[in-house]
């Protein structure tokens, strides 16, 4: 949960939830990526949910600190997670079905704060 005690952040809604959005979407992207491991027909999946937790977390922690940087960073990650989500989409496994719901709500929120 974002911090409330970050005046930028408890004044903006939306940033909040963009952090806990982002924050969300990396331990989703980091649990998936390590469950595709080891498997071939993975390794894309696994690929794109390592760059999206980076991106997220870097995202997140841009937002913290009020980078003039975040909102560019914002449509990086929106168009990361929205292409993760839809490599996730191609693959049954639970791992990935809820990897690509998280990103789906990550790439809304970082779309509107790009805006």
């Amino acid at each position: 949960m974002a911090l409330t005690e970050i005046p930028h952040v408890s004044e903006n809604d939306l940033m909040a939830e963009c952090i806990d959005n982002c924050l969300a979407a990396a331990q989703a992207c980091e649990w998936c990526a390590d469950e595709c491991l080891g498997d071939s027909e993975m390794e894309e999946c696994a690929r794109l949910c390592r760059d999206v937790a980076d991106m997220t977390t870097l995202h997140a922690r841009f937002m913290a600190r009020n980078s003039n940087y975040s909102q560019q960073l914002a449509t990086a990650c929106a168009d990361a997670c929205e292409d993760c989500a839809e490599e996730c989409e191609r693959h049954d496994a639970e791992h990935c079905q809820v990897c690509a719901e998280v990103l789906r709500d990550c790439a809304e929120t970082c779309r509107e704060m790009a805006s």
